[in-house]
């Protein structure tokens, strides 16, 4: 809490002193964190990584030149502690509640406004190659993705061994002439960003649908209900669900990042939205496909099952059924009565053998008639 009563004393001050006081003289900043940091103008990266200290002033001094409006910072830190993020939030204004939501991270999917910051979270979610899918395997391993867009600066905050945006840095950078997406400023970033996650949403939906037909197969093969199936269907279903807890609460704020009355987002910039939006409505219509058929052939496998373990007692109570006559028969024969009939008649053993032969054959031919073997 110390941390967060100091950052919210820092973003009054900065409040107060205005835009110009935001890259004020502050402790320096801690780069161990830092992945990569750099100052963009007219779509075009400025000299070699810097610190963050010296990123902010780059852009202040870029504004001050009439070629140097547009420029923008953009900071990238991976897994960053309090300490380390302290100095970076002050600097920038950023809002407490934004910055302890970047540092702790499992946040829900979601984009706020502060001011005139967006602090946008994704889930970020990669695929975990696997030979078979068992009652334990991993298939979805998610990290988390938070992005502060300003006015003049995007920082990005990434948790997990996932989900770099190096590679998506580099071709933004290839891609850096005045019609460039970078040279629209950090909404532009913002949106880059949304649409590198969503399409590796698109990658991992494409793959689970491999392994919900391989569920779906099993289900319905030969084997039946006696198959260990249930365990998988069920593993593959928490998976799902991960993968939805991903998708679907980024719906709406997609939406929103593309109408017009968002005024922190480039015009020009909102049409891109408007198709991230699209992909990820196909990938939250797929994800929820998923999680309907796993809920259906979870009940069939669970219907297998029961229907496997009726006929199993179908097929012992037959078997007992016949079982049950030549003991009756012999069991009858084997009191100890000294006048029994047919104890002493000449063909009496040959006679009960072939009556008890006969009975059993027939009840075993009106069993398999009946389905029963």
């Amino acid at each position: 809490m110390s941390m967060i009563n100091s950052l919210r004393a820092a973003v009054r001050t900065n409040r107060r002193r205005g835009a110009a006081g935001v890259y004020g003289v502050l402790p320096e900043d801690a780069g161990s964190a830092v992945v990569d940091c750099a100052v963009y103008q007219h779509g075009k990266r400025k000299g070699e990584t810097c610190s963050p200290r010296e990123a902010a002033h780059r852009v202040k001094a870029a504004h001050q030149l009439p070629e140097g409006e547009g420029s923008f910072s953009w900071i990238g830190l991976h897994e960053p502690t309090g300490a380390e993020f302290e100095g970076i939030a002050q600097r920038f204004g950023l809002h407490p509640l934004a910055v302890e939501d970047a540092v702790h991270a499992h946040q829900r999917p979601k984009v706020e406004r502060y001011d005139d910051v967006l602090f946008a979270v994704f889930k970020t979610i990669r695929y975990v190659e696997h030979d078979q899918l068992t009652p334990t395997s991993e298939v979805v391993e998610t990290g988390e993705l938070m992005v502060f867009a300003g006015r003049d600066f995007v920082i990005t905050v990434r948790h997990g061994g996932h989900g770099s945006l190096q590679e998506l840095r580099h071709r933004l950078e290839a891609d850096a002439d005045e019609a460039g997406l970078l040279a629209k400023g950090p909404s532009a970033v913002l949106h880059a960003i949304a649409d590198h996650v969503v399409d590796n949403y698109l990658l991992v939906a494409e793959r689970l649908q491999n392994d919900v037909d391989e569920i779906e197969y099993g289900v319905f093969s030969a084997k039946g209900g006696r198959s260990s199936d249930v365990g998988r269907v069920y593993q593959l279903k928490r998976e799902v669900l991960e993968f939805k807890r991903a998708v679907v609460p980024l719906l709406r704020p997609m939406q929103q990042l593309s109408e017009p009355l968002q005024r922190l987002v480039d015009p020009d910039i909102q049409k891109y939205f408007r198709d991230v939006a699209d992909h990820l409505a196909r990938v939250a219509e797929q994800v929820h496909g998923f999680d309907e058929l796993l809920n259906s052939l979870l009940q069939a496998n669970l219907a297998q099952v029961s229907v496997a373990q009726n006929e199993d007692m179908r097929k012992i109570t037959a078997w007992a059924a016949i079982f049950a006559v030549p003991t009756m028969i012999t069991g009858v024969y084997g009191m100890n009565f000294e006048y029994m009939p047919e104890l002493h008649h000449k063909y009496g053993y040959p006679t009960v053998l072939g009556a008890i032969v006969l009975i059993c054959v027939g009840m075993y031919r009106g069993f398999r008639r009946n389905g029963w073997l």
